[in-house]
Parts: structure tokens; C-alpha cells; sequence
């Protein structure tokens, strides 16, 4: 799995999706930090990467419908420090190989994790 992780994330986030195998880089890394939505969703696309992100515009399916993409996992937190971030992102790399990104919107808080779209 290819993620992309947003620039309102700890750039940590990208090494704990690393160290679990997975391939992770930063919008600040790719030099689009300050990149309007469209763009870093497009930069996603064209990389085949789920895009990780503390923005809910993303959790709006009208403009972001979930079967358009390679998947979009928005974190919806009561805290957003760093700590709380990573820990929540350590727990969800858990679930990544058992449910599918690509198609699909995970909404992730921090007991629960919804996922729409359909299945491929």
C-alpha cells in the first residue's frame, strides 16, 4: 500500500506507516506543502496513493466521492497533538491489511472507524 500523508499530519505519520511496511510520503517531501486540495488529491492519484489526512473536505463525498480514488483515510479526532496522532495512526496500520483502501473513505476516530464505498 502507497500512501500520501498530508501536510497537517506529524511528518512522523509517514515513518510509522513505513516501519509497518508500507510505502509513505510527504506532501512537504514532494514539495506541495501549501498545495490547494485538488492538487494534492491529483498528486495522490497520479502516485496511486491513499491519501491521509486531518482535513474533513475530504470526508465529503459529493466532491470527493470515495470510488474515484485510491482511497482516503480522514482522521476526525478530539485531540489532533502529536502524540494522540500517532498513536491513533499506530492502531489503524492494524486494520490496513484487512480491509480495503482503494474506492473507499475511512473515517477514523478514536474508538471507531467507518469505511464507505463498495467493495471492489
Amino acid at each position: 500500500m502507497r500512501f500520501k500523508v498530508d501536510e497537517n499530519l506529524p511528518v512522523e505519520t509517514a515513518e510509522v506507516l513505513r516501519q509497518a511496511g508500507f510505502s509513505a510520503a510527504t506532501v512537504a517531501e514532494e514539495g506541495i506543502k501549501g498545495a490547494t486540495d485538488p492538487t494534492v488529491i491529483e498528486m495522490c492519484q497520479k502516485e496511486s496513493r491513499t491519501l491521509i489526512t486531518l482535513d474533513t473536505d475530504f470526508a465529503d463525498i459529493r466532491s470527493y466521492p470515495p470510488e474515484k480514488y485510491n482511497g482516503l483515510v480522514v482522521l476526525r479526532l478530539k485531540r489532533q497533538d502529536k502524540r494522540h496522532v500517532l498513536e491513533i495512526v499506530s492502531r489503524i496500520v492494524e486494520l490496513l491489511p484487512k480491509e480495503q483502501l482503494k474506492g473507499r473513505l475511512w473515517i477514523v476516530e478514536e474508538s471507531l472507524v467507518r469505511i464507505r464505498g463498495k467493495e471492489e
